[in-house]
């Protein structure tokens, strides 16, 4: 790791879950000896009246993070912690800070009203654009706790997009000591693209090919992470239905993105975009361009 990709930026104005991001990216980055750094955008994505700002932050790390009204957040002695306010929109900013980051991490979005759709395709754009893997901050349910134990998830596919995925998954999973879950969901249909018709495969011919993807997939990996546990997961389902599902008894899901710039969340897969909306733990979503 460099000198410039060690810290972990959270931004937390525009949407909601700012105390539950800003916690758990603290544990990430004591845990694993990062610097911590807040940063309050008074837009979201469009302009808007100015907002409240932050207490001052000490230069030298405090006991207590810059916060908005209502967000005080204790950390150690002597934990490095920055803040600062920008007025700036927040996906131009926490894209262009991504470049130098170790990791980003936001609250998770709300659902009602124009200002939950403005948050929405915030963090779309920037998990969608972000030179650094992203995290949302989702717990049980809109209002429950974010989980802080069960496994490590990850959604494995047969596109070069999963690889990042999966490096960042054995990391996490070595490095809180869990269990890694490799989910590996397909379906049992072939489109023929010359005569346009799908035709069903027999599970029977179907099951032994993807278990032999799964394991090209993993292969060189549980060598390089021998101390972590690794369950496969092969299903005949939907990935977003089924890494849904693993949500609910995981604490991390890590997913690939094919997010490569232009409209918020356009090139961003429908199954990353189900997650950083709807998980019920916390997502990670690593772009096949983003440094870790």
């Amino acid at each position: 790791m460099t000198g410039r990709d060690r810290t972990v930026l959270v931004g937390i104005g525009g949407w909601d879950g700012a105390a539950e991001a800003v916690r758990w990216a603290a544990r990430l980055a004591e845990g694993r000896d990062l610097e911590l750094e807040l940063v309050h955008c008074l837009r979201t994505a469009a302009p808007a009246g100015p907002g409240p700002l932050f207490e001052d932050a000490p230069s030298d790390g405090g006991r207590f993070a810059p916060a908005e009204p209502g967000l005080a957040v204790s950390f150690g002695d002597g934990f490095p912690v920055r803040g600062e306010v920008y007025s700036d929109s927040a996906p131009d900013l926490l894209i262009d800070r991504s470049r130098d980051a170790r990791m980003v991490v936001l609250g998770r979005t709300g659902t009602a009203g124009f200002t939950g759709l403005l948050a929405r395709a915030a963090v779309a754009a920037i998990v969608s654009d972000a030179g650094c893997p992203v995290v949302v901050v989702r717990g049980r349910g809109d209002d429950g706790p974010v989980p802080l134990d069960g496994p490590v998830a990850v959604g494995v596919d047969t596109s070069p997009n999963s690889e990042g995925a999966i490096a960042a998954a054995f990391e996490e999973a070595s490095s809180r000591q869990v269990p890694l879950v490799a989910v590996h969901a397909w379906a049992d249909v072939v489109c023929d693209a010359i005569e346009r018709t799908a035709r069903p495969v027999p599970e029977t011919r179907r099951q032994p090919v993807e278990e032999r993807l799964l394991a090209q997939r993993l292969d060189g990996w549980q060598e390089k992470y021998p101390g972590v546990e690794v369950r496969r997961k092969l299903v005949r389902d939907r990935p977003r239905q089924v890494l849904l599902d693993e949500s609910e008894r995981a604490q991390l899901v890590v997913v690939g993105a094919r997010g490569r710039g232009g409209f918020p969340g356009m090139l961003l897969g429908s199954t990353s975009q189900a997650l950083i909306h709807h998980s019920s733990c916390p997502v990670l979503v690593v772009r096949p361009e983003a440094r870790r």
